[in-house]
């Protein structure tokens, strides 16, 4: 069962009681989602395949927020994008509802999140011209994919509630999926995290974490001729 709480920026969240954790933070979910994945992911995506489709993997669908963000930055900058998340236990369209999340980003991009959102349960989903999403119904384990992606957004649940999102095994698995020069996000950064990332050839950067958290990690997957750090 989920339970919607508000955070401390007033915008809100749910509490999976079976994980015992809040999907956000609890020093708020826009501003850690904005930060995090927006500011710290796509922004630097931007920057580095300029003029390029971006394909975007996010491990923890959710309630959608970074989905939302993703495609409301998208549409309002001219970017085109590819954006599949995975989500072993999808959330039913009356939670998604119950965020009101449709506060922050404009109507059109809701409304579409709401009228796919079923299908891309599925299937790949055009949303408009220039952004497509899939939800692959699956766990991460098990996930499968021969396409490569530009950026992978992290947000599983805390290393503490959920140990097994965390592994060596599963954090190499994720950047199996990176393209050369690809880019991870997550607010987490742990010593473990880093080795185990580094371990798969990714370069660690340290970033200002959202607020209640001082720091955040960012990676990015080097070409094989270069050195990490």
């Amino acid at each position: 069962m989920n339970i919607i709480t508000q955070t401390a920026d007033g915008s809100n969240t749910l509490y999976n009681e079976t994980i015992g954790e809040h999907y956000h933070s609890k020093h708020g979910a826009l501003q850690e989602s904005k930060h995090v994945f927006i500011d710290a992911g796509l922004k630097q995506a931007e920057f580095q395949f300029p003029g390029q489709l971006i394909s975007i993997l996010e491990i923890g669908f959710g309630t959608g927020l970074n989905f939302l963000l993703t495609s409301a930055y998208a549409d309002e900058h001219g970017l085109s994008i590819n954006y599949t998340g995975i989500e072993a236990y999808p959330l039913s369209k009356e939670e998604l509802t119950s965020t009101q999340y449709n506060q922050y980003v404009p109507v059109p991009i809701w409304d579409n999140l709401m009228n796919v959102y079923t299908k891309a349960l599925c299937s790949a989903t055009s949303l408009n011209a220039d952004q497509e999403l899939t939800i692959a119904h699956t766990t991460l384990e098990a996930f499968k994919s021969e396409k490569l992606f530009d950026l992978v957004y992290f947000d599983a649940f805390s290393v503490q509630h959920q140990p097994e999102m965390w592994s060596d095994e599963i954090i190499c698995h994720v950047c199996s999926f990176l393209k050369p020069n690809g880019i991870f996000v997550t607010y987490a950064i742990t010593g473990k995290l880093k080795r185990a990332l580094k371990s798969c050839g990714m370069k660690i950067e340290k970033l200002p974490g959202a607020p209640g958290k001082r720091e955040m990690l960012r990676a990015i997957k080097v070409l094989a001729e270069q050195t990490t750090v």
